[in-house]
């Protein structure tokens, strides 16, 4: 796949080891991922207090070369996410354009209740399944269903950005990564 262009997002209390670990796991890549604030603000506060510096703001970011969105969860993040209507909009285009979608923890209640798990398997942090609206719940603690990859929570973040390398590239790149990381079944 030639386009390999990922925008991350970052609200007001989002997981931070959900975020910078996706971040770190795509930067050891060719993979080109942009950290994009939708607070106003390029410093951005998680919720267990650790700032985080995205790249751009939200109203500057041009997202049409991309072919990924990132979702973090972590609370309140992921529910602030989900408040951000420019973001939702943006969800909508990539998924009618049939681009990708992830999200983490949280964060798959925004694509459960926005209804774009209809049929996929999909996974979200204890007590969240309820959102994940006619979604087919996995047992997994990261999967691909389609265009969609969701993964259970903050221990499974390195996990999820290696399966997120293994889409965008291949699975040898993103095994390749895991064992120099000295991942978790490498």
């Amino acid at each position: 796949m030639n386009n390999n262009n990922v925008f991350l997002f970052l609200a007001t209390g989002f997981e931070e080891i959900e975020a910078v670990a996706v971040i770190d796991v795509l930067r050891r890549t060719e993979i080109e991922i942009t950290v994009v604030s939708v607070t106003g603000e390029k410093l951005v506060v998680g919720t267990h207090g650790i700032t985080v510096q995205a790249d751009v703001l939200f109203a500057d970011a041009d997202f049409s070369k991309g072919n990924m969105l990132i979702l973090p969860g972590g609370m309140p993040g992921a529910k602030n996410l989900d408040e951000y209507k420019p973001l939702i909009q943006l969800i909508n285009e990539y998924y009618k354009a049939g681009k990708f979608l992830s999200a983490i923890c949280a964060a798959p209640m925004i694509l459960g209740k926005m209804r774009l798990l209809r049929n996929e398997e999909a996974i979200c942090f204890p007590g969240y399944e309820e959102f994940l609206e006619d979604a087919v719940l996995s047992k997994q603690r990261v999967v691909r269903s389609g265009k969609i990859i969701t993964a259970k929570g903050a221990g499974c973040a390195i996990e999820f950005g290696l399966k997120i390398v293994e889409t965008l590239k291949n699975k040898e790149l993103a095994d390749t990564v895991g064992k120099n990381m000295i991942a978790l079944n490498f």
